[in-house]
């Protein structure tokens, strides 16, 4: 399940539609879940299911690991045509050229970011309200995470977001909007008429044994709920 275009595609050139449809299954990476798996095996196994973003989050790995990863996963997107951003390093997704970089609330700031990355990058910012939400899209934030949707071990300090306050969010703003926290095969059905663009996962994909299909799986019921995207 899911298309992965095989013309690979330079910085700089996602605009806003083809980053509201590449939010659609968006793979955040985390080592921790893969049981002595080679991440990139599984992030190419995880795109070949229907991934359609990744992001490389390894908070416990030092600088020089995650350069190392870094340019892997970007070499491997690059094939596969999707997007490939750093979490909270701005440096490394300069040095490395990756398409862009994800922020919290409490990391740099979305402007700070877009100054140092340049126009052509895409900068995705984590929000929990509206008032966040319409922060971050002033501050020039290409997409937004929201989040967490459920409780989660990921992040076992963040914010409960409702899916209503989803749906005002989602309507809130014109870019687009990926719901993280707890969302799996089971859960992201309840995504249906809340206006956002897809679903970021972790242990949903790289905790699974075979991520191809957990990924194929994903991909099929993100399908079926978004095809209804009016707001709440």
């Amino acid at each position: 399940m899911g298309v992965v275009r095989k013309v690979p595609v330079a910085r700089g050139t996602w605009d806003e539609e083809t980053i509201r449809r590449d939010l659609m299954l968006y793979a955040v990476t985390d080592r921790m879940w893969l049981g002595g798996r080679a991440l990139e095996q599984c992030v190419h196994e995880a795109i070949e299911g229907g991934a359609t973003f990744i992001q490389l989050r390894e908070k416990t790995a030092d600088k020089r690991e995650r350069l190392e990863l870094a340019g892997s996963l970007l070499a491997i997107c690059r094939g596969a045509g999707i997007p490939f951003v750093v979490d909270d390093d701005v440096e490394l997704a300069r040095e490395v050229g990756a398409d862009g970089v994800h922020v919290g609330q409490h990391d740099l700031s979305c402007a700070k970011a877009r100054e140092l990355l340049g126009e052509e990058a895409i900068i995705g910012v984590s929000a929990q309200t509206v008032e966040e939400a319409l922060a971050a899209w002033d501050s020039g934030a290409d997409y937004l995470g929201v989040g967490t949707m459920h409780p989660t071990v990921t992040k076992p300090d963040a914010v409960d977001v409702t899916y209503d306050e989803l749906g005002r969010i989602c309507r809130a703003v014109p870019i687009p909007v990926v719901a993280i926290g707890g969302m799996d095969a089971h859960t992201v059905h309840e995504l249906a008429g809340t206006g956002a663009a897809g679903a970021a996962v972790v242990s949903a994909i790289f905790a699974a044994g075979d991520c191809k299909a957990a990924a194929c799986e994903l991909c099929h019921e993100l399908v079926s709920t978004l095809e209804g995207k009016a707001a709440r």
